[in-house]
């Protein structure tokens, strides 16, 4: 027996905004972003297109690059001391992880600790909660259609995953013109965030054909558009179609995930890597582990059915190890941890966080911690 689920009210394209405001019915919405996009202008672009909801925001921008604890207690606290009676998220992952977090923490109990997935917290999380509204100014991890959240604890240092369907918003808001400010770098990072969640996803061995093909056009999507947002960050049909591909990955990715996002989350913990960022350099030395293990032939036929989207998007495709090193380094990224400020006697310590991540129990193969510290030590 299997279910699936596709529930979240999705509103895609020019206008989305607008649309969003005669939605509302809240008198006080606590709006939780970070400091960065407050001075930009954008929280102010996207709260002005809701100005005929007749709601008030009370603005929170308390949310670190990788959100931390104390992140969700300042914004509980906020939403009592404003009265608040709803949420709106607007920024990347971080302000969408911390807005989710807040949803519950304001009327559960603490400590937070105890609703994570490590003490199986999500049968804690009453479906009482107030609505959310997803507003993402990136397009990469896809948390306006997810259920999940990431928190880095002060107890362990480590991040933190929180995980129970009422977490999901209620309406995400994917209005292109609010990521148009996005510079190339940023653009390029949170797009091959996507990416990976496509494609670890439709890689994982567990049976959901439902994500299988929402991972697969949400890897072309990626192939077709990533570059042309990169590099014309004004191109607002390849932004809405890279925020259709980061849902999507999202959507997808509740299949679940893999080794790169083992690999990828400690070096955003202990050193502060964009997450995205962190992905693009795992993502080939993952793949070339993959594609020299000894595969059966199912795995064989995914990788060779990803190759096929590389070659229809006039690449090639005969290593996926190769061939997204090259479009990577086309989209700015550098490659070697050692230029990223990742030290490698830090090596062993990252080794053991990732295998203690559980992403990589759906890895496509199974792992090892050394097989990890090999993929970390070919990055450096």
């Amino acid at each position: 027996m299997n279910q699936f689920s596709f529930p979240t009210t999705i509103l895609h394209g020019q206008g989305a905004m607008k649309e969003l405001a005669e939605r509302i019915t809240e008198k006080n919405i606590l709006v939780v972003t970070d400091p960065g996009l407050v001075k930009a202008g954008v929280v102010e672009q996207a709260l002005d297109t809701l100005k005929g909801s007749n709601t008030e925001f009370s603005i929170f921008d308390g949310v670190h690059p990788n959100p931390i604890e104390e992140d969700v207690e300042k914004g509980s606290d906020f939403y009592h001391e404003k009265d608040c009676d709803g949420i709106m998220a607007i920024g990347g992952g971080s302000a969408m992880d911390v807005a989710k977090t807040i949803r519950f923490f304001n009327n559960h109990s603490a400590p937070l600790a105890q609703y994570s997935v490590l003490e199986n917290g999500g049968t804690k999380i009453a479906d009482t909660l107030p609505k959310m509204y997803a507003v993402p100014t990136t397009a990469g991890t896809g948390s306006e259609v997810g259920r999940g959240a990431v928190i880095t604890m002060r107890d362990t240092g480590r991040k933190t995953l929180f995980v129970a369907p009422p977490l999901m918003p209620s309406i995400a808001v994917l209005e292109p013109t609010l990521t148009v400010g996005l510079p190339p770098h940023l653009t390029a990072a949170t797009g091959i965030d996507a990416f990976t969640h496509c494609l670890e996803s439709y890689f994982a061995p567990v049976y959901h054909p439902m994500a299988d093909g929402v991972a697969l056009e949400g890897i072309r999507l990626c192939l077709n558009h990533l570059n042309s947002a990169v590099n014309n960050g004004s191109n607002l049909e390849a932004r809405a179609q890279m925020q259709m591909a980061a849902s999507m990955g999202a959507v997808a990715f509740q299949k679940d995930l893999g080794m790169v996002h083992s690999l990828a989350h400690p070096l955003s913990a202990r050193h502060g890597t964009h997450h995205g960022l962190a992905n693009a350099l795992m993502l080939p030395d993952s793949m070339a582990f993959i594609e020299r293990a000894d595969l059966d032939e199912k795995q064989k036929h995914r990788i060779k059915i990803v190759r096929s989207l590389f070659n229809e998007a006039g690449r090639s495709g005969e290593s996926l190890a190769n061939e997204t090193r090259t479009w990577f380094q086309e989209l700015g990224i550098k490659f070697g941890l050692q230029h990223h400020n990742i030290p490698a006697e830090d090596l062993d310590n990252l080794s053991k966080e990732a295998f203690a991540d559980p992403c990589h129990a759906t890895n496509i193969i199974p792992v090892t911690q050394d097989d990890l510290a090999g993929v970390y030590k070919q990055a450096l």
